[in-house]
């Protein structure tokens, strides 16, 4: 019975002394040299000059949810093309009223101004 869940306990050993030994070499072989910039904490590779609880532009969560609905758009197509024969009609009226309320969120974000760069 044990024997059934060898190759489990394989893959999870392999997997970790993969995610390990890296860091471990790296650890043991690389130069300890700290500065100022290096211990310095920054965002985005400039100095940080305002709150960190300031509020965000809206712009930010429209990219966001722009970014999203793409996202789910494409990786629900793609397995809906594969079995497509299969699901019938059913699955494609389906697939399209879920398309229908994706363009909403798209007329949405058009609307708002999210695709437009400054």
């Amino acid at each position: 019975m044990l024997e059934n869940y060898f190759p489990v306990l394989l893959f999870i050993c392999v997997g970790i002394l993969v995610g390990v030994v890296p860091m471990l070499l790296g650890w043991l072989i690389a130069p300890h040299r700290p500065d100022d910039a290096k211990l310095s904490p920054y965002e985005c590779g400039f100095e940080a000059f305002e709150d960190a609880r300031m509020k965000f532009d809206v712009r930010y969560y429209l990219v966001a949810i722009l970014f999203i609905l793409f996202d789910l758009e494409i990786a629900f197509l793609f397995p809906w093309a594969v079995v497509l024969k299969e699901i019938g009609m059913f699955g494609f009226v389906s697939m399209l009223i879920f398309l229908a309320i994706l363009v909403v969120g798209f007329i949405y974000e058009w609307m708002k101004g999210a695709l437009e760069w400054e």
